[in-house]
This record gives structure tokens, sequence and C-alpha cells, in this order.
């Protein structure tokens, strides 16, 4: 809900559980009034305190008031200059070469239903579901107005942010920032959660009290990256899973992001969000107009865990556009760990026809099907099907998988090439490199500009042909390698700090214009595993490989991880064969299994290799998943310890919505000798309500939540537990 006070210029955004407001005072300036939980009652300028501060400059229009200065208020929307020395949101320069921006309030309207922004993800919803403020600022002088649009998603505690700058002026002006998100908050005794990590060991979260000063994370490398996550929490220093207040901030983009939050001299805290202004620098013409990506807010004063449950209810009912919603996603099964490159089309049926009996209905075929690919070194770029491995092409191969009664996927990485290709030799000035130097490789790679639309005309009719020759259902869209050597030939000096943002938006055009083509194609997003796992992504492949480490231990805290934010029906995950190639460690296939099934679920390794028992638990894997998959997509999902703590277990939950369902997974650590015996507190449930677990014996909910359920002793490491509660 949106209650917009014009005569006294208050825009205050209400959800269920929290508001937001804002006010535009006497002198124009928008100022932020509050954030926090729901509070029903007008104007919150009240709460603003005004005082003189040595060397906080006041602004020209407060004349003689000394008590006035932008470097202590708390700004909607900060531009650099001016007065206010902390972190901007807005870097503008001028035709006179200034960098000095002065935003003054314009003008606000509201709007049924949410925002759209063209070319770039977003959240959606209909006049049902959302409500959308529109707040107008203007710097006179320069003739630039920004606009800073607010999408409220009342039932599911979310608020979306997003910013349009216009060049209304005659003379051309160029952003140097344009954040997304500046968000005040009072004091400056917060935690700041981070997700970080490294290929391979991704979205590991960091937490620490913000110390005087900015503190940030970003990335550089073209991508979201899997060295920092484009998702960040602002916490009180004792909130934790059930208490405590929390923010949570999500962008939705792909490409290099920085956020940064500065604790004051006078202990207040903001938080800036949005593209890195490293090399960033947008020209924009008289009339022309510039986009920034959406971020998306959670405030949940009673901790992490809810805070993270509304971010997975608004993911999955507003960002995700999945072919497969509301119905059951085939198990699929991957090629790449039981062949690699070394395969042809026996090779194939004969690894489908393992998989087919386990009740496995999806076949993918990854690297090595085109041009002429046997190894990373040539081919990529060349998206022709190699004949020599699969006579007939697709046509012919496709329809003997289907006859196993398994749909059929197809691995592409569209935004490289390979020097050894047909596409670089005809077109070696399509790649991202600087005249006169010789570019970077990465996995024997390099990038192709994506900001150029004959490049992506190209590449995209090449692969719309090949989707085009059979019955495809399925695409891993995967990208090997961080950006290096970013100059375009396209575009003039001036503008190559257009490149990497132009990129981006490439590789959304061209996203968007696959699945409005093959609206049927479930699209899995992958990047060396999690190394673009973010909202952006999301909005165009509704799940992501969530790593390349299948490890069943260390899955636990990549996922652990990556679920404060994004809901566990987008994680890609799949058993694989032990030794883990990552790790070398052997965890027994049930672990395995429960592990992965606490994502989308499929399967990394050759099912013919495999022992009759372990076919049994394969097939019983693969019910378990049929039998509870709308629990596993719709349920409340939640973290029952903490995998970075030393324990002698991890567990989670899945909890239906009306909690009368849930189903509860447990991996034991290495094993001690005598044990102590130990409970396990689960949460979610309705204390009011008896549960059976296991078909067995009947449990109250209000005991399994305060006492616990008790865990038998284990013996040897890395077992699992899987206990499925069912309302009486």
């Amino acid at each position: 809900m949106i209650v917009l006070d014009k005569e006294n210029r208050v825009f205050t955004l209400h959800t269920r559980r929290s508001t937001y407001q804002m006010k535009a005072d006497s002198y124009g300036v928008l100022l932020h009034t509050y954030y926090g939980p729901r509070v029903d009652c007008g104007d919150l300028s009240c709460l603003l305190q005004y005082t003189d501060r040595s060397f906080s400059p006041n602004p020209n229009a407060a004349g003689d008031c000394r008590t006035y200065s932008l470097d202590v208020l708390p700004r909607e929307y900060a531009a650099s200059g001016g007065g206010d020395f902390r972190l901007p949101a807005l870097e503008v320069e001028g035709p006179s070469g200034s960098h000095t921006a002065s935003l003054r309030y314009s003008g606000a309207e509201v709007c049924r239903g949410k925002y759209g922004l063209e070319g770039l993800p977003a959240f959606f919803g209909g006049e049902d579901d959302a409500d959308t403020l529109v707040v107008r600022l203007e710097d006179k002088a320069l003739r630039l107005c920004v606009e800073l649009y607010y999408g409220v998603f009342e039932e599911h505690d979310l608020i979306t942010r997003a910013v349009r700058v216009v060049n209304r002026g005659g003379e051309a002006v160029r952003l140097h920032q344009a954040a997304s998100l500046c968000l005040e908050l009072p004091g400056g005794g917060w935690d700041f959660i981070t997700f970080d990590g490294r290929h391979v060991m991704e979205r590991c979260p960091s937490r620490a009290p913000l110390r005087p000063g900015v503190q940030s994370v970003g990335s550089v490398r073209g991508t979201s990256s899997h060295q920092h996550n484009p998702f960040v929490v602002l916490c009180e220093q004792d909130a934790g899973e059930e208490h405590g207040l929390c923010y949570g901030a999500m962008l939705l983009y792909s490409g290099n992001f920085e956020a940064a939050a500065e604790r004051s001299q006078f202990e207040t805290t903001r938080l800036v969000l949005g593209i890195h202004p490293y090399h960033f620098c947008w020209t924009l013409m008289p009339g022309e107009a510039f986009t920034a990506p959406e971020t998306a807010l959670v405030c949940s004063p009673d901790g992490l865990g809810p805070m993270s449950r509304r971010f997975h209810r608004a993911i999955r009912a507003h960002l995700l556009r999945d072919p497969w919603q509301g119905r059951c996603k085939p198990v699929l099964v991957n090629s790449w760990e039981a062949a690699y490159f070394d395969f042809d089309a026996e090779r194939l049926v004969e690894l489908a026809r393992a998989a087919a009996p386990l009740g496995i209905g999806l076949f993918v075929l990854d690297d090595g099907w085109f041009g002429e690919r046997d190894s990373d070194l040539a081919g990529l770029g060349d998206w022709t099907v190699n004949q020599r491995k699969l006579p007939g092409g697709l046509e012919r191969l496709v329809p003997r998988i289907q006859a196993l009664g398994m749909d059929f996927g197809l691995w592409v990485e569209p935004e490289m090439v390979n020097e050894d290709s047909a596409l670089y030799r005809a077109h070696p000035d399509w790649v991202l490199a600087v005249p006169g130097r010789a570019p970077a490789r990465g996995r024997c790679q390099l990038v192709l500009d994506f900001s150029r639309q004959e490049v992506r005309d190209h590449v995209y009719g090449a692969l719309k042909a090949v989707l085009s020759s059979a019955d495809i259902s399925y695409v891993k869209w995967d990208m090997n390698r961080s950006l290096t050597d970013v100059w375009s030939a396209a575009l003039p000096p001036e503008q190559q700090g257009e490149v990497y943002h132009r990129y981006v938006l490439g590789v959304y055009s061209m996203l968007e214009q696959l699945r409005r083509d093959f609206p049927h194609i479930l699209i899995e997003g992958c990047s060396g595993g999690g190394g673009r796992f973010d909202g952006g992504m999301l909005y165009y492949t509704p799940q992501i490989w969530c790593s390349d480490n299948t490890d069943a231990v260390d899955r636990l805290r990549i996922q652990y991880g990556t679920s404060f934010c994004y809901p566990p029906c987008t994680m890609g995950a799949h058993v694989s064969a032990v030794p883990n190639e990552q790790t070398g460690r052997c965890a027994p296939l049930e672990t395995r299994g429960a592990v992965a099934l606490a994502g989308t679920f499929g399967y990394e390794m050759d099912l013919g290799k495999i022992t009759p028992e372990e076919r049994a638990v394969i097939a019983e894997q693969v019910e378990t998943y049929k039998a509870h998959w709308a629990l596993l997509r719709e349920g409340d999902y939640y973290r029952l310890t903490d995998p970075f703590r030393e324990g002698p277990y991890t567990a989670w939950a899945h909890v239906s919505p009306d909690r009368r369902e849930a189903l509860v997974e447990l991996v034991t650590g290495s094993t001690h000798a005598a044990l102590p015996f130990t409970n396990l507190r689960l949460r979610g449930l309705d204390p009011e309500l008896r549960y059976r677990v296991n078909g067995g014996e009947s449990w109250p909910g209000g005991v399994l939540m305060a006492a616990g359920y008790p865990i038998p002793l284990f013996s040897g490491d890395y077992q699992t537990l899987q206990l499925f509660l069912e309302a009486e």
C-alpha cells in the first residue's frame, strides 16, 4: 500500500510487516525518514534532528542557518558535490566538467501494478499484486531529471527500487555513477553480511560489525562473480535466524556491481548498491535516458530466517518465469562427468538407456557436440552439430532419446569463442580486445563482444537453427571466464566506459529473445557453476547451476549461503560419482542424494557403471523427489543449523505453506567415538498439530520445536537422516 500526501510531500510505503517513508522538505531535498517494522502513523520527519556540525557545509538556500547540512541528513538519493561527503549514489559530469549535482523534488505519482524496466530484469506484478510510486527529482542547472521508482508487494513484504536518469538539457552529460539503491539507517552498530568465496566454493556468509568508514564488496570481472554476490544484509549485531532486525538488499544485475556501506562520523549508516563505478562512464545526449538496474528490499523485524523466506516467496511468485511452473520438473542426468568430450551417438544413447529405468526424465548433452570440439582448445563459437560424432545431427539423435521416455537438453556457451574456430577466423574483430594488445585467454577462450547487435544476431541465428532442428526442452547456458581487455570496436573512445554494461544488456536481450522464440524451453544459467548466480539471471533462467563443486559436504555450505536470498528451487544441484572430482571425498550415495534434493535435483555421473544396490537407492531418490516436488518447490525453507560452525550435523527443512507437511534432512559430519545423544529442534510447524514421522510415531508440533526430535547415533562419516512429517 502506498500513501501519497502531496500537500506535505510525504510518501509512505506499507507492506504487511514494514513501513518505508520519505519526505521532500522545505528546500526540496528528498529525505529518508524511516524504514523498519510497520508503523501506522503520518509524517515521521519528527525523527530527524538538526544541529550545527562543524565542517559540514550548509546549502546556499539555507541562508545563515547552520543547523541544516546535507552532510548529516538521511538522503533518499544522494548526488555527489553540494556538501555531502558520504558515499554518493549519483555522480554526473556536466558540460562544464563539474561533478556536482543538486537534486530537488519536482513531483510524484502513484499507479496500480508494478513498473517494468525496458531491457532489464525486474519483479513483475499486476494491479492485484503490487503498486508503484514514482518520485521525480530535478537538477535545474543541468536540466537533469532523476526518476525514482518504487514497487510495493504488500503481501510479500518486498519493496523494489529503480532509477531512471533523463537528460532534458541541450548538451551531453556523463554519468560516472548511477547506483540503484541509497538506503539510510539510523545508528552505526550494524553487522554487514556479505556472501563471498571463489570458484567451486561460492556464497559463503561473511559477517562483521560495521567499522567507521566504508566497507564494500563487488565485482569488476564483468559478471556478478564467484567471489562476491550482489545480495547483502545489514542487521542488528545480535540478530539470528529467528530474532533481530534485518535488512536484505538484492541487486538484479549480472555484471560489475558494488555494495558499499558507510558508517558515518555521526553514527549513521548509508548503503549504496548498484553498477560498479569502475570503468563506468555513460554519455547521455540531449533527450536520452539511462535506467539503472532494480534492487529489492526486505525488512525483517524477526530475524534472518523470515527475511530469507520472504525473498523466496517473492522470487518464486514474481521473478521466475518458469515453463514448468506448477508442474513436476523431470529429474535430469547430464553427460559431462560420464563422457566429457569423448562420445558419439551410440555412447549417448547407452547413457540414456541406463538412466531411463530409474525414472530419470531428461537427458542433457553437455559440451562437445558442435564444431570441431574434441577439447576446450577449439570449436567454441561454431554452433553447428558435429556430424562425425552425431551423424544425422540432433534430428536423428533426439528421437532415439525420446523413445526411451526421456526429454532432451543441450549445453551451450554463446558468449565465448576459441581462436581455433571458423567464427574467429572470419570475424577476429568480434571479440573484446584492446587495439595493439594481444588479449588474455581464459579456459583457452576469448569473449565475444555482446554489446554489438551484429555479433548477437549471428550467434543467435546459429543457435536458433540448432534448437529448431529437434524437440529440445532444456538449455544450459554457460559462461566460463571473466571479462578482460574490455574494449569494443563498435564504440568511440569516449564511450568505452559503456562496454561492460552494454555487454550485460546484450546478454539479457539474447536470453529474452530465446524465451520468446522457445517459450517451452527451460533455461538453466551457469557460469563455471555459480559465477553468475543473481536475481538478474533468474529473471531469464529460473534455475542456475549452483556450483561446479558437486561434493555433498561442500555443497552443504554453498547451498546454505545461497539460501539467504535465493529459493532452493533455483539452485541447480546434482548427485555425482565418488571419489568426488573436486575434493576426492567419498560420501554415501544416500547423503549425496539428500543434499541434491534440496535443489533442482539431478545426476552428473555414468549410471551404467553403478551396482544393483546403487540403482535401487537412486530409484528411491527419484521417487522421493516426485512425491515431494511441490513441497520442495513451494515450501518454506528453514535453516536448522549452521554448517560453518562446528557441530555434529547440518540440518534443514522444507515446510508446506499450511504447515501440515515437512521434509527434514540431516547430514552428519565426521564421526567420533562415544558421541552424546542430541535432539534436533524443528521450526515452522504448527504447535497445535500432531505429526506422524515417516509414517510411524506421532509427535506434537510444539514438542518437536521446543524439545526436538531424538537423533540416532550413526556409524561412519557423512551419514544422512530424512524425516517426512505429516499432520494427523
